[in-house]
């Protein structure tokens, strides 16, 4: 049996809901939840901060028992069927005598991952999923990356010209894009739950990484990549409580930086660097489900050649800056185009002046 028009129009407000937590749920799934009698909302709810109710729980109290007997649940994750930090979403819809459950996607927890739409099929409720997973599964890929890969999905943000330039030859890159394509780029940082960057950005520009064009009332994670401590004393992201990844254990270093605010990681690779991979699997660890990269050519470079990158964000200012201008990343010499990193544009769009592009490694 497929779907309805009238399933697709439900489902669809589900994911509207679902992204009002856009920037809170970390490190839980975004969801939302409609409920529908006799083809009319009758409740609708979303997950809006972890250790709050989840959105089935939400939905479900804007109704109460008597009034959800016989309807149809459209929720755009699989409801749990685990106790975790609340009990299982799964148990209050089969108490709640609902008749249909439409998932939009399984849960890829292992917790759950199909058990919760078993129980509520075992229990008699007719059980469906797969409506609109392309959506749900884009608004929760972080999520999906930590419980399949062990860790975040990253995502590489610069700017730069027409001519692929992120920077004058001096360094100076404020401001290549316009105010609108700055704000969008703190839409993005808001979403992430870290901001990563290396420790040449930090000393040369100073940065905070944090959100201030947008409302929100989570701040972003700062992740420096600092394999000698070099962090100065003064850096204004100290203050945001910075994870700082090195490759050598200094207890001095560590000490001082530990009382600025910040927590050091010692990772070393064998070439005495930060060992990249490592250092997401421990931000996949720590539940960390989205990264933003904010960073300069070097550690561009280095993400993009050890096939790190899920995901470009390309704002593309109408400007030339020239051929001593700064790349977007450090890349070695192709002699072969058939070496070529292949990329599959899966969004472009105006913002304000600039060009906003997302692209992802083919």
């Amino acid at each position: 049996m497929g779907f309805t028009t009238a399933d697709h129009q439900f489902m669809s407000h589900a994911l509207q809901l679902a992204a009002r937590g856009l920037y809170t749920t970390t490190p839980n799934p975004r969801v939302g939840c409609v409920l529908v009698k006799d083809h009319q909302v009758i409740g609708e709810g979303w997950h809006e901060k972890a250790g709050q109710p989840h959105a089935e729980i939400n939905a479900l109290g804007k109704v109460g028992t008597d009034g959800t007997a016989g309807c149809t649940a459209y929720v755009t994750l699989e409801p749990c069927s685990h106790h975790g930090r609340t009990p299982p979403c799964a148990d209050a819809l089969i108490n709640a005598r609902v008749h249909r459950v439409v998932a939009a996607m399984q849960d890829p927890n292992p917790l759950v991952a199909g058990r919760g739409l078993a129980m509520l099929a075992a229990s008699g409720i007719a059980v469906e999923s797969g409506l609109l997973e392309t959506e749900a599964r884009e608004l929760n890929i972080g999520f999906v990356s930590r419980m399949t890969r062990d860790r975040p999905w990253l995502r590489l943000k610069v700017a730069m010209s027409l001519d692929g330039k992120t920077a004058l030859n001096n360094g100076v890159s404020q401001w290549i894009t316009g105010p609108d394509a700055r704000r969008d780029a703190h839409a993005w940082r808001a979403r992430s739950c870290a901001v990563l960057t290396g420790f040449g950005t930090v000393r040369d520009d100073n940065p905070r990484l944090n959100v201030r064009e947008v409302s929100t009332t989570r701040q972003p994670r700062p992740v420096v990549i600092d394999s000698r401590l070099e962090t100065p004393l003064d850096a204004r992201l100290l203050s945001g409580g910075a994870l700082i990844f090195c490759a050598q254990h200094d207890p001095a270093k560590i000490a001082t930086l530990t009382e600025r605010g910040a927590e050091v990681v010692v990772l070393p690779d064998d070439a005495g660097k930060v060992d990249l991979a490592a250092m997401l699997m421990e931000l996949g660890r720590r539940g960390i489900n989205e990264v933003l990269v904010e960073a300069g050519t070097k550690l561009n470079g280095s993400l993009l050649r050890g096939g790190l990158v899920d995901e470009l964000l390309i704002y593309q200012a109408p400007v030339l800056l020239g051929d001593k201008a700064r790349d977007m990343a450090d890349l070695p010499e192709l002699v072969e185009l058939v070496g070529a990193r292949r990329l599959v544009i899966t969004d472009r769009r105006m913002i304000g002046i600039d060009q906003r592009l997302l692209a992802r490694l083919a």
